[in-house]
């Protein structure tokens, strides 16, 4: 699965720190950390009768969209963005610095043992 080809409307709900489908049934929630400079991708959510849609895709795409205009670097603590979503597509195109944590989760230390992500920058905290 590569980057969707087809735009389509995803909204950032900053009060909910997570970005939605226009009927909100599937998100992207973010946290913010170190004084808001990285954006902690923690969870996807796509219902069941929308999955296959690429809605993850078009949410992740956006997430990075934004870490990118507002020069955020990232974590992919969510599972589905650290083992599928990145590793379709390249971060070089989103110009996004990668943060992995020295006691990360087990998706973080996979994601950095994964080898995909060679000319990335990968940062502590």
């Amino acid at each position: 699965m590569a980057i969707p080809k087809k735009k389509m409307k995803i909204i950032l709900n900053e009060a909910k720190q997570r970005f939605e489908t226009e009927d909100k049934s599937a998100y992207l929630e973010f946290k913010l950390r170190n004084e808001g400079k990285v954006m902690d991708i923690v969870h996807t959510f796509v219902p069941s009768t929308k999955r296959g849609l690429g809605l993850a895709s078009h949410l992740c795409v956006s997430a990075f969209d934004h870490a990118k205009t507002n020069s955020l670097s990232v974590i992919p603590s969510c599972s589905y963005v650290s083992q599928y979503t990145i590793s379709k597509f390249s971060l070089k195109e989103f110009n996004t610095t990668l943060i992995s944590l020295e006691s990360g989760t087990k998706n973080q230390r996979n994601f950095i043992r994964s080898g995909w992500m060679d000319g990335i920058e990968i940062s502590g905290l």
